[in-house]
């Protein structure tokens, strides 16, 4: 049986309206601005960017967004292939999940937005109770617990990823065989040197991205086309 590893990133979900952060229309892009309202220091030390925070989730397109084609090719993959499949994903929405792939098979190295924390005292609830608040006029919504500062539960700039799930990751790229790097420039760190990682310990690398990355030299094959589909097509292969 072959381990098949995913890396995805934002591109993958760019087909289901989530904008991407550091494409040609990346949200970084457009708004560098907006960059602060998801860096941990300006956060916890600004009630004014913690306001606009809240208001860009309570708008944000995760909540109106489905699986598209590649989410659910990478399903279909986990769910009908004589192969091990693991999904590592860059990204916080959720849509693996709702597009079949089992939960424990999908490794979220930056957290989820459906979730809230409270940075004092770690309790957690969904986010959907917290944009309920803001919704009702409370624009910087404190733990109900403690009444420390909430947060969405996913890494924000400045924050380090969680050290055991980083370490799960590390383990899937080391073992892969195929790993498949789709919709990510592969430029934030620690989760670009999978690629690398994967590479070193004998997996074939496939990237599908539409703009170089520094880890094109490595790969088996590159692939420029859009990733709805031209992932679907390439998973065909595995099966």
């Amino acid at each position: 049986m072959t381990l098949v590893a995913i890396l995805s990133g934002a591109g993958i979900s760019t087909d289901s309206g989530i904008p991407d952060y550091r494409g040609p229309g990346g949200l970084w892009r457009r708004d560098p601005e907006a960059q602060k309202l998801v860096t941990y220091d300006a956060y916890m030390a600004d009630p004014d960017v913690r306001r606009r925070s809240w208001l860009m989730r309570r708008d944000s397109s995760t909540w109106r967004a489905e699986p598209n084609a590649a989410h659910r090719a990478v399903a279909r993959l986990e769910g009908r292939s004589g192969h091990a499949v693991r999904v590592i994903t860059q990204n916080v929405d959720g849509l693996h999940q709702q597009a079949g792939t089992p939960e424990r098979k999908v490794l979220e190295l930056h957290g989820s937005a459906h979730t809230v924390v409270c940075t004092r005292c770690a309790a957690r609830s969904t986010m959907a109770e917290a944009l309920e608040r803001v919704a009702a006029g409370a624009e910087d919504p404190a733990c109900l617990a403690c009444g420390g500062i909430l947060k969405s539960a996913t890494v924000m700039f400045g924050q380090h990823l969680d050290p055991s799930v980083l370490a799960a990751a590390m383990s899937i790229a080391k073992a892969s065989e195929v790993f498949i790097a789709v919709g990510s420039t592969l430029q934030v760190q620690p989760a670009a040197s999978l690629v690398g990682l994967a590479a070193e310990h004998g997996a074939r690398l496939w990237i599908v991205n539409a703009e170089p990355t520094p880890y094109d030299a490595l790969a088996h094959e590159v692939i420029r086309e859009p990733i709805g589909t031209s992932l679907p097509r390439l998973l065909e292969q595995f099966d």
